[in-house]
């Protein structure tokens, strides 16, 4: 019996974390996910810190986003919950701000640019009090390749971004993109299609 089978057949075997990135309901305040978070923040603080381009920033990068590729470019300050769960592929730039929720996983397509202040996340709560008091959930968000997502941008939880998009500044994605579009406004909406 495999391990995911085990879990499948047993849900008291998982950990936090494991429930935490299959999507299932999880407790993100137990020692062993704060623990993993105050690692990244050690990583977090260093890469604020930085002063020059010296080449101790992508060594940092590199540690923090060990699952995306080593030329993704991250201008801090920058925040994030765990950053391994950030997959951004080469060419990707992120600007001055930003802050990830990354529980549910964040994948990022080749050449996106991300603008100043954007935060994408993939945690949500429940909306009923008690449930809230108790777990949290995340649902992963996916940016195609060659977006440009504007300044101030918020994309929610399990949103889907196609390729070749461009999120004008101030919008909140709530719900999926299409490829090739432009798209505006809170919550944001297809204006026109581009390259056509």
């Amino acid at each position: 019996m495999t391990k995911k089978e085990e879990l499948e057949l047993n849900p008291a075997l998982q950990s936090e974390l494991e429930r935490m990135k299959s999507g299932q309901p999880y407790d993100a305040h137990t020692p062993e996910m704060r623990a993993w978070r105050d690692e990244v923040k050690k990583l977090l603080r260093r890469l604020n810190i930085t002063e020059y381009h010296d080449g101790s920033m992508a060594d940092i990068t590199r540690q923090l986003l060990p699952n995306s590729a080593p030329d993704v470019y991250v201008e801090p300050p920058f925040y994030c919950d765990y950053g391994n769960l950030i997959y951004a592929q080469e060419g990707v730039f992120i600007n001055f701000g930003c802050t990830i929720l990354d529980g549910g996983g964040v994948y990022i397509g080749r050449h996106t640019l991300i603008a100043p202040s954007v935060n994408i996340f993939t945690a949500g709560h429940p909306l009923d009090a008690d449930e809230r008091d108790r777990w949290e959930y995340c649902k992963p968000v996916r940016i195609g390749e060659r977006c440009w997502i504007g300044g101030g941008v918020t994309i929610c939880p399990g949103v889907t971004i196609g390729d070749r998009v461009v999120i004008g500044a101030g919008a909140t994605v709530t719900a999926d993109i299409p490829s090739d579009s432009l798209a505006v406004g809170t919550p944001a909406r297809v204006i026109r299609k581009l390259n056509e």
